[in-house]
């Protein structure tokens, strides 16, 4: 069973994940409907930034990846034996 701690941290990383997606789905979706002089688009980044967000998280995600595989394979790593 979780913890206390647990729960609220998972709680919390729901919570922050349901959010984002709402956001983002306004921006992507819903905003190109609104008139651009209308006060909600102040609430939102220029649309360019709705691609290359995601894209450089996505390559920060495979770089983070990559560094921890390559940590773990020096890691565990044997050495050769030499033959005389």
């Amino acid at each position: 069973m979780a913890t206390a701690t647990d729960q609220v941290v998972g709680f919390g990383l729901v919570t922050f994940s349901a959010l984002l997606f709402v956001y983002y789905t306004l921006w992507i979706i819903v905003l190109p409907f609104i008139d651009s002089d209308h006060s909600i688009h102040q609430y939102f980044l220029p649309r360019e930034y709705a691609v290359l967000i995601p894209v450089v998280a996505g390559l920060l995600l495979l770089l983070f990846i990559g560094i921890f595989i390559t940590v773990v394979m020096w890691k565990n790593r044997k050495p050769v034996k030499k033959l005389d």
